[in-house]
């Protein structure tokens, strides 16, 4: 019986550790990451088609207008955006699929995939999402000024999520994302064909077949 993938967006403020999450699901369980594109300069020991696609200013626009994203955003100065072939393919063959975006990315993506499932992955705190951007060392004291700024915008988005996750401990943040997408798959919505092939047979059984 065919099983259709489930399209996990994963957002949350830059600093709360969506990305190691994302690492975590895909060591432990066999899901498909979607590598995002974009612009930005990658980070020491970030490898191009692994953790990012990444493309300059011009690469990224004439991507836009050949359509080939299912959306992008641009964030502090870079365009970031999910390549569109690669996700639909693994959600036909039954894949579960995992994109790593921006808010604007998520709200869009629910706009083409509405039964997309959509998870915030926050701090404990605010204090402690500033004290985890100081810790990265990798951005200068006025980038982290912007993504604390943007992260005062960006909260405001929590609320159109269908879930939060707190992470506090990556362990226990990493198995209650997989739990949430295993039940998922118990959804009505995502067990169509056994409810027709249950409908089709009861019936026969019920005439005495």
């Amino acid at each position: 019986m065919g099983k259709k993938g489930i399209l996990t967006v994963i957002s949350g403020f830059s600093g709360a550790g969506k990305g190691t999450i994302m690492k975590e699901l895909v060591k432990k369980y066999p899901y498909f990451l979607s590598v995002s594109a974009t612009t930005r300069p990658p980070r020491e020991g970030e490898t191009d088609g692994e953790d990012y696609f990444f493309h300059t200013r011009e690469e990224f626009e004439r991507m836009i207008a050949a359509g080939e994203l299912i959306e992008y955003a641009e964030y502090v100065g870079n365009y970031y955006g999910t390549p569109k072939a690669a996700v639909e393919k693994q959600l036909r063959d039954g894949k579960d699929v995992l994109l790593e975006i921006e808010m604007q990315g998520g709200m869009l993506v629910k706009e083409q995939f509405p039964d997309a499932l959509l998870l915030f992955v926050a701090p404990p705190s605010a204090e402690i999402l500033k004290a985890r951007l100081n810790g990265r060392g990798t951005e200068s004291v006025e980038e982290i000024e912007k993504r604390l700024q943007r992260a005062s915008e960006e909260v405001t988005y929590m609320k159109s999520y269908d879930y939060i996750i707190v992470n506090n401990e990556l362990e226990k943040a990493v198995e209650q994302v997989h739990s949430i997408i295993v039940n998922e798959h118990c959804r009505t919505g995502y067990c169509t064909e056994l409810i027709t092939m249950m409908e089709s047979e009861l019936t026969q059984f019920a005439k005495g077949d």
